[in-house]
């Protein structure tokens, strides 16, 4: 098994070195997961979040613009888009709530509403 997990990072290593879009990856022994972060041109995070061994994303994925200002929460179970989504930008918050994969309701809420500040 370990020769697997070695081949696969080793496998995930030599995709980033040919990867535009830098990214820094890290094995954490203590969930088996891939750990990546991802950088825009400028230095600055563009996306954070973890893989399984067998390459599905999988828990919590924050995406950030070129400001570093943070602008999707987005939840995955072995692939599969889950649970609650935010989309920031300028004026409003989107949440859009997902089970297995699927929409099931989406609220927009105003910068005004108190639990559209996250930024």
């Amino acid at each position: 098994m370990n020769k697997k997990i070695l081949l696969l990072f080793g496998l995930l290593i030599s995709v980033v070195s040919l990867a535009q879009q830098e990214r820094k990856l890290k094995l954490n022994n203590d969930t088996n997961l891939i750990e990546v972060t991802y950088y825009h041109d400028n230095g600055v995070i563009s996306q954070t979040g973890s893989y399984t061994l067998d390459g599905k994303l999988q828990g919590e994925w924050l995406s950030y613009d070129t400001d570093g200002k943070k602008s999707v929460s987005a939840n995955y179970d072995n692939g599969k888009k889950v649970g609650k989504w935010f989309y920031w930008n300028n004026t409003t918050l989107k949440e859009v709530d997902y089970i297995n994969n699927a929409i099931t309701s989406v609220t927009d809420w105003n910068n005004k509403t108190p639990v559209a500040i996250g930024n």
